[in-house]
């Protein structure tokens, strides 16, 4: 999904970046202007923002530094949760966890912990089991050319009531 997303915003950006110019056309009499029809428009008028009478800003700088902002926003995401978490059953009292950070992240390094018990006291307060008991933990960094990424993983037994 979030690949679709950036592919399309990525997109968008070309096309923009291909209309902020225009195609002209040289002939012996004059300098034609050639856009489809003959009539050239960009898509981001020459136009400046006065913010004072002294400093302006282009509207084409304005969209360049918004792309920007956008493509940032799409890599660091802020909103998406921290942490990716597979579970797998691998007995009817024993669960599996692998949980994975998301590779950019603006804060919650430390709370691999904190997720895989929240999960863990899930199953005890839906009632069927009485508590939980780890039998496995471990946290490490997976390294790659892109940067690294935290992963946990860890084994639970659950304790069915009595």
């Amino acid at each position: 999904m979030r690949k679709t997303i950036l592919s399309t915003f990525l997109g968008l950006c070309a096309v923009a970046l291909v209309g902020c110019g225009t195609i002209t056309k040289t002939t012996s009499n004059a300098t034609e202007r050639v856009f489809g029809t003959g009539v050239t428009e960009t898509l981001i008028p020459d136009r400046t923002l006065q913010l004072t009478p002294s400093f302006g800003i282009s509207l084409e700088k304005m969209v360049y530094w918004g792309m920007y902002a956008g493509v940032a926003y799409l890599v660091l995401d802020p909103l998406a949760p921290n942490w990716e978490v597979e579970e797998t059953r691998l007995d009817p009292d024993l669960i599996h966890y692998q949980l994975k950070m998301k590779r950019y992240y603006s804060g919650g390094a430390g709370e691999a912990r904190l997720v895989f018990e929240r999960r863990a006291k899930a199953w005890v307060y839906s009632g069927k089991y009485s508590s939980y008991q780890i039998i496995e933990y471990k946290e490490s960094l997976d390294s790659s050319v892109l940067g690294s990424q935290r992963v946990t993983e860890g084994v639970i037994r659950l304790i069915p009531k009595v």
